[in-house]
């Protein structure tokens, strides 16, 4: 009998394969799939049929003018607003009706448009706090140790954000480039399979967009991530794969050279000097 692993090799991407030795569960080379998804408030349809496929380890964007949807997708796959119709598969599980914790424990993660930091505390307390959040005997009140796991996951996050240099630095002191970081690097803790990024370009100098797309790019290839962003010269940097929203449903979808060249995205949401 053919082993999970041949079988995983075998399939196409997006195909999917149920094991006795998994209980059943399926397994499929999507980290992300959406089916029909719906959002609607009252009459208000601010999320309407959209259908995508983010597989294992791909960097994939989502683009699309104020009021396209795109957050209000985000809020549905992390179960903050969930569908109201369609489905959503992680990894060839279906979490359509999970709540949010549940989706975060099984390797979601999201970073919001705002900010959502201890500003209070040092940059190394924040990364300890998201370290803990999701780590086993996490509501401890023992002191971690120099060499507990925690402390050391800790200060792996601290060099993986590039942030080491202001590790005990407070929050409230911090460039609002660092703060991004900072979010990131807390998005990073417990070894997420796939993150969903919101706008994290926003309201960044030249120089700390040059940051985030090296942090962006220096993340493990493994790690899936989806992008929400306006800033397209970022967007198309740093992924494989776009998708153009308008009015809550799918426009385009393709890479990043066939969206930039499409006339219709360009007459919509680039302008006419491109």
């Amino acid at each position: 009998m053919a082993s999970i692993t041949s079988l995983r090799t075998a399939a196409p991407r997006g195909t999917a394969i149920a094991s006795a030795s998994t209980g059943g569960q399926l397994l499929s080379g999507d980290a992300l799939s959406l089916s029909g998804v719906t959002r609607a408030f009252g009459a208000l349809r601010a999320v309407d049929d959209v259908t995508l496929n983010v597989a294992a380890g791909q960097k994939y964007a989502i683009l699309g003018s104020n009021g396209a949807g795109k957050t209000t997708l985000f809020n549905a796959i992390t179960g903050d607003f969930p569908p109201t119709a369609g489905s959503i598969h992680f990894f060839g599980e279906d979490i359509t009706t999970l709540p949010p914790h549940e989706r975060i424990r099984k390797g979601l993660r999201r970073t919001y448009q705002s900010s959502l930091l201890f500003r209070d505390l040092t940059v190394r307390d924040n990364l300890f706090l998201a370290v803990r959040g999701v780590a086993n005997g996490r509501f401890s009140f023992l002191r971690a140790r120099a060499n507990h796991a925690s402390t050391v996951a800790t200060k792996d996050l601290l060099e993986r954000a590039r942030l080491t240099h202001i590790a005990d630095e407070r929050v409230a002191n911090l460039a609002h480039g660092q703060q991004r970081q900072l979010e990131i690097g807390m998005a990073l803790a417990g070894a997420p399979r796939l993150i969903l990024f919101d706008e994290p370009a926003a309201g960044l100098s030249p120089a700390e967009r040059r940051e985030l797309v090296a942090l962006l790019t220096s993340l493990p290839p493994h790690m899936s991530f989806v992008l929400i962003e306006h800033d397209l010269d970022i967007a198309l940097r740093v992924v494989e794969r776009v998708t153009v929203m308008h009015n809550g449903r799918v426009l385009r979808t393709g890479s990043p050279d066939e969206i930039e060249n499409d006339a219709q995205v360009q007459a919509i949401y680039m302008g006419s000097k491109h």
